[in-house]
């Protein structure tokens, strides 16, 4: 009898913003393909990542668990491995294609087949890892732009991180990534088993560098940003001022913070980022395309989704470090590439899909990133483990009522590029959000109804001591409970 278990492919971009998506309510993008998904699938609009840089992010994600329990707290932390090894076990074929950020890079942490592409500007941990980009880069005499060269040009420091792509399209990144998968589903020949193909993007993160074709809309549109006040700079923590003179002196991922843009500097930056989107998407939708003419297309689930965000000048900020929305908060969404029937029945998706299915539906219920972890599990036939500290995306992508959780929490230690805090971490609700930092007196404290955008600092406002310190309770008791 044939497996019936589905084919999962698991997309992950690298820094992408929740509000990148037309189909998600932002009109000013151009994603055609993942418009699709959203139309066809299941979006989440409240899914938030559990840290505030990309290991720790991910490795929550394929451990199941918080950063503090994972121990994968920052960049270059050892990975302990991953729930791939289990799918492995139960007889899926696993391949990642692209940046997935273990620790070393090229661990296999359960996959069969790994084909690594990293950061693409890799400057402090694996500055001279030679990934399966830089090695096609080398065999057509080509050399990448990256820091050493970008540091040259009079207008760097200027720039905000965001350059043309010069080299030809074929070599960017994010399509080497793309044509790289669409290569392997048209000339691999399909295992005797379901496929569990993780693909992994480095874009948007920067350098924000788009072939010129697909900035050029960006640039002629409005773009919306977020005006950065002087009382909002401010009212914000040392660790995070720190944070901006930190990014101003040096250029993480050859991005200089200005501390003061202009409105020219911040909207070019931002088209270049949104252009980055454009090309992944235009990559999705050629995977797809390979997946449904390969034989794929009657039973797949496709994943889509990103490891963090972005500021992007938003807040005064660049980059990721910070707990604001623009940060914590990504795209997720989930969709089969055929009409889903009976869970179990042969030929047609497992579950989580079934008759209560919804193409098109959006979930505005609180959820955490790694939840997708046991959907995963699930749909291959895999009990998650005990270990998880995961609540399940499994009733939503039913169709059922599904309340989510009551809060979402995240976490970053100090690394190389926040230094001025020990530990800072997240609790957000509904209705608020409050960041803590360890041993310090001063943080964060946002009404989200009234102010939906993180303006206003309410940390030390005599109106909110009863919503802090609910908030301060809330975040001790999960530390707790999480090791239980």
């Amino acid at each position: 009898m044939p497996d019936a278990r589905p084919n999962i492919v698991l997309i992950i971009t690298d820094q992408q913003r929740y509000d990148t998506i037309r189909a998600l309510g932002y009109d000013y993008m151009d994603t055609p393909s993942l418009d699709r998904l959203v139309n066809e699938g299941v979006s989440f609009s409240q899914c938030h990542v559990t840290a505030a840089s990309c290991a720790p992010s991910r490795a929550s994600l394929f451990l199941g668990q918080y950063p503090h329990t994972t121990g994968v707290l920052k960049n270059a932390d050892a990975w302990p491995g991953s729930w791939v090894e289990s799918l492995c076990d139960a007889g899926y074929h696993c391949v990642n294609m692209g940046k997935m950020h273990t620790w070393p890079y090229d661990a296999d942490v359960g996959f069969d087949e790994r084909y690594v592409v990293e950061n693409k500007d890799r400057y402090l941990e694996g500055r001279y890892y030679f990934d399966e980009w830089d090695k096609a880069l080398r065999a057509r005499g080509l050399v990448k732009q990256q820091r050493e060269l970008y540091r040259k040009r009079p207008d760097y420091d200027k720039c905000l991180g965001a350059f043309e792509w010069e080299l030809p399209e074929d070599a960017h990144p994010d399509v080497f990534v793309g044509e790289f998968a669409t290569w392997w589903l048209d000339n691999k020949p399909k295992p005797d088993g379901p496929l569990f193909l993780q693909v992994g993007f480095p874009g948007p993160h920067p350098p924000y560098d788009p072939v010129p074709r697909y900035a050029e809309p960006y640039l002629k549109r409005d773009l919306p940003m977020l005006p950065v006040t002087d009382e909002e700079l401010a009212s914000q923590p040392q660790a995070f001022k720190a944070l901006r003179q930190h990014n101003r002196d040096i250029d993480h991922d050859s991005v200089v913070l200005d501390l003061n843009p202009t409105d020219e500097q911040r909207h070019r930056q931002r088209a270049y980022y949104l252009a980055n989107v454009t090309m992944i998407d235009e990559q999705v939708g050629q995977i797809r395309a390979a997946l449904e003419r390969n034989g794929y297309g009657d039973n797949t689930v496709i994943v889509f989704t990103s490891d963090h965000g972005d500021c992007l000048t938003d807040h005064g900020h660049s980059q990721k470090w910070t707990m604001y929305d623009a940060v914590t908060r990504v795209p997720m969404i989930v969709t089969p590439l055929s009409a889903p029937g009976t869970p179990g029945e042969a030929g047609s998706p497992a579950a989580p899909f079934g008759p209560g299915f919804k193409p098109g539906s959006q979930v505005d219920a609180l959820c955490q990133w790694m939840d997708i972890a046991p959907v995963i599990l699930e749909l291959a036939g895999v009990e998650p483990p005990d270990s998880f500290e995961t609540e399940s995306l499994t009733p939503a992508l039913r169709g059922e009522p599904w309340a989510g959780r009551d809060y979402v929490f995240a976490e970053q230690v100090r690394d190389g590029i926040l230094t001025d805090t020990a530990f800072m971490t997240m609790v957000r609700s509904r209705t608020h959000k409050l960041v803590h930092f360890l041993d310090e007196p001063e943080g964060q404290l946002f009404d989200l109804v009234t102010d939906p955008d993180e303006l206003r600092n309410l940390w030390d406002d005599d109106a909110h001591v009863g919503v802090k310190q609910k908030l301060l309770d809330v975040l001790r008791e999960w530390r707790v409970r999480s090791r239980l």
